[in-house]
This record gives structure tokens, sequence and C-alpha cells, in this order.
């Protein structure tokens, strides 16, 4: 009987080096079926997408023939709702609602343009705001100043504004509540995005930067880094963290705390990505515009006021106290000096619900009795907030 020839077995390092056999590479022709595959589905996308745009240019014209609003942002929302619960991926909901963000972007500006100021210059994190949520098709104003953006929209010369009210780290912005006080707008959404600060430069690195310029509030968020990493470096404030990057662009050894966004807009090296101190940290801007929104079940109210007999005991507990009986939650509640009152305060709160809700309705009631001046900023959707690895897509697709 023939002895079976002996098979020599490989070593566990050759198995290791082969690789699991079960596993088939694709030949370079399936490659090829797929992105042949690909390229026919991409140009049904394409038909669609016009198609979609003719259906969008005879929506602008019925309405312009019913003298209705362009812009809806309770059909935008709904478009995005049902698109993220319909979704089996792998496509994630994140990318998703990035590409329909300027699906509707751009098939608005097929009807018309929607005119948005905002805190300028470009890049600052206003913009990359404005970009999250109306889409890079508007046509987005730059303002040297907030009072700039109010009055645009006050006096109707855009359609709306975009502007920052408070900081996870920082707290309030003092001057947009002012502003509140001054002018009729209504706030009508709420974005709240990630602040990711890099240190930007014409520089290869640290040892280079001998100056570095800022806006405060940025300043403040990075300052136990920056004593850190730049101890004897010189610290400039500036308007803006965009106005940072402009003027680093510009100088030999300077840098600037600013968005990523900034250092492709001004062709700068990002010498240290996320240097804020706080990791999560969230800046929280307001859509103001002229007209109230509709409820949506996931609401918030801002409303300020001054007190009748605000050096009684107990004046501002026995103003709130109607919210409470009523069941309606504050969520904040900031002062300001009276402008024109000496000693006399301003307050500022935020509360959930809708001020056409039943329970909002009759705690408003009772609440307007024991108070003076007061004045609905508006009933608008909570916020989602919004991570800074999508601000950076956003800002790659801005040109």
């Amino acid at each position: 009987m023939a002895k079976k020839p002996k098979t020599k077995k490989k070593s566990p390092e050759r198995k290791q080096r082969c690789g699991p056999v079960a596993k088939k590479v694709p030949a370079s022709s399936d490659i090829g079926l797929f992105r042949k595959e690909i390229d026919r589905i991409d140009d049904v996308i394409l038909e669609l997408l016009n198609k979609r745009a003719k259906l969008a240019i005879e929506i602008g014209k019925a309405k312009a023939s019913r003298n209705m609003e362009f812009f809806s942002p309770q059909r935008e929302r709904s478009i995005f709702e049902r698109l993220s619960a319909n979704n089996e991926g792998p496509f994630p909901n994140e990318a998703l609602r990035a590409v329909f963000r300027e699906i509707l972007s751009a098939s608005l500006s097929l009807e018309k343009p929607l005119k948005v100021s905002f805190l300028g210059p470009r890049a600052t994190f206003t913009h990359l705001a404005c970009l999250q949520y109306f889409g890079r098709s508007s046509q987005f104003i730059p303002e040297k100043n907030l009072r700039n953006v109010f009055e645009g929209v006050e006096r109707e010369r855009v359609d709306y504004g975009v502007i920052p009210i408070e900081n996870s780290t920082e707290g309030v912005i003092a001057h947009t509540l002012d502003l509140f006080m001054e002018c009729d707008v209504r706030i009508c959404e709420e974005i709240m995005i990630e602040i990711s600060l890099d240190l930007l430069s014409r520089s290869e690195g640290l040892d280079d930067i001998r100056r570095v310029y800022s806006h405060p509030h940025a300043i403040a968020q990075c300052r136990n880094w920056l004593e850190s990493h730049l101890e004897d470096v010189e610290i400039v404030d500036v308007p803006s963290t965009a106005k940072a990057a402009e003027i680093a662009s510009k100088e030999t050894h300077s840098g600037a705390v600013a968005s990523s966004y900034a250092a492709k807009l001004y062709d700068l090296n990002v010498l240290e990505r996320r240097i804020q101190d706080i990791p999560h940290n969230y800046t929280r801007f307001l859509v103001i515009g002229k007209k109230d929104e509709a409820p949506t079940g996931r609401d918030k109210t801002s409303l300020m006021f001054s007190l009748k007999d605000a050096g009684n005991v107990g004046a501002l507990y026995n103003a709130l106290k109607p919210f409470a009986e009523h069941d309606v939650n504050l969520t904040k509640i900031e002062s300001r000096p009276h402008k024109g009152k000496a000693w006399d305060y301003i307050f500022f709160v935020d509360l959930e619900g809708h001020y056409t809700d039943e329970t909002l309705v009759a705690a408003l009631g009772e609440f307007q009795e024991v108070c003076s001046d007061l004045k609905l900023l508006g009933s608008y959707p909570r916020g989602r907030q919004v991570r800074s690895e999508e601000m950076v897509r956003v800002g790659k697709n801005e040109s």
C-alpha cells in the first residue's frame, strides 16, 4: 500500500502573512463594474435633482401669485425629520442632513434667494452658523457690528439675521441682549454649534510665534493652553476670530486663534488643533426675523421684562411664581441694567413651550399683571447641538 505524500503544514506566521483565505479581493474588472454602476446612479440623481428644481420653480410661482412667504422653516424641518426616519443606511444621517441642506438651499434660491446678514467677516463662527442653517445658496451679507444686523432685519433690508447670544463657557453676550431692548425683531430659530478653536499661522512651528490675535472670548476659552505653550507671547484682542486670521495671514511670526475654515480661507497652517480648554464648548446663535414661528411641539419662548415693584422683598419671586404654578419650566434668566431708569433692571427669560400653548397663555396672563415693559421676543423650535465635525464639513463645502 503506497504511502500518502506528506503535506507541509503552514506555520502560524505564514497563515498570518497570507491573510484569511475565505476573503476574496475584488478583481480590477469588478471595481470597474462597481464604478460604472455608481456613475449610472449619479446620472439618475442628477436627473431627479433637476426634476425637483423644476417643481421648486413652479411652487415659487404659486407662492408669488398668492403673496405667500418663500421660505418655510417648518417645511424644511419636516423634510429633514422624514428623511432621517426613513433612512436605513449605511449613509449616515448627519451626512444626509448636510446633503439635503444644500439641495433645499439651492431649490429655494431658484424661487427667491434669501438675504441673510451676520456679524462678519467671512469665516467667523457666526458665518459658519449661517451656512449650517441656511445652506450656501443664500445671499450672506457680513456686517461690521451687531447693531447693523438688528437694524437690517428691523428695516427689512434682509430676510433674516444671525447673531451670537451666549457661549457655554463664557456666558451671555451682553450687547446682544441690549439690542433686543432697542429693536423690534423676533427670534425665529436657535443654532447651537460646537466651537473648535485652532492655532493658525504662516509659520511652521510654535517657536516662531511672537504674538497671537483673536476675539476676547476665544482667547478666554484657550487661556490655559496659551499660558502653557506660548507663555511669553503677546496676546492681542481683535473684533473676530476671522479678523485675527486675516491679520496673521499678512504678518510673519504671528498666530491666530480661529476656526479650521479660516485656515483654509486665509491660507494658513494649522499648528495645533482644538486648543480650547474645555473640550465640549458650544455657542448658541439666534436667527432673527420679523414674523412669528408656528408651534412645533418642542419649542422655547424668550421674553424680557422689568418689575413694577422692584424695591419690594420677593418682587422677582412673586413675578415668576405664575410659571411654576402652571408647570412652565424656566430654562434661563439674565439681568441687564435698564438704560432708561437708574438702578432698575431688565430681565431676560427663556421658557419651555410656545406662547400659544394653553399653559403658557395662562401663566403669561397672570405674569403681565406684576411686571412692566413686557416684550415677547419670540417662540421657536429648540435647536440641536451641531458637533464640530459637521461644521468642518459645512466649511469645506463653502467657497
